[in-house]
């Protein structure tokens, strides 16, 4: 199983930007579609983004489309998640996942690994 760790979460401010990464533990990490989650308090957890493993498709959910953009670095084994214009509904918990899978819709039972997440809040 891949092993994944989030960073880049802080507390920012409504209309700034920031950057998640998430570091694979090995090159297995080129084999999979990744996927960025977020949770908020009292909520279900909410797919916001997967890209395939060579980079060619990409998935948004409509709540980020055209403010975030995710990436990955295969070279690096590390994915990415650029938030700009940020919002207070941003506030999350937000989960980088590994899946075999690939779809425009993709559930979180379609990822079989998972990191700890890393906390982003956004202030007025």
């Amino acid at each position: 199983q891949l092993q994944l760790a989030e960073s880049g979460g802080r507390s920012v401010q409504t209309g700034g930007s920031l950057r998640l990464s998430c570091a694979a533990s090995d090159r297995t990490f080129s084999h999979y579609t990744m996927g960025w989650f977020r949770q908020a308090p009292g909520k279900e957890r909410e797919r916001i983004a997967h890209i395939s493993w060579n980079v060619k498709d990409t998935s948004y959910a409509d709540s980020v489309r055209g403010r975030f953009t995710i990436s990955r670095d295969n070279a690096k084994n590390t994915l990415y998640l650029q938030m700009n214009s940020v919002k207070p509904e941003d506030t999350a918990v937000y989960y980088c996942a590994a899946s075999l899978s690939w779809g425009t819709y993709l559930a979180p039972s379609d990822f079989k690994s998972w990191g700890q997440g890393t906390q982003v809040t956004v202030s007025s």
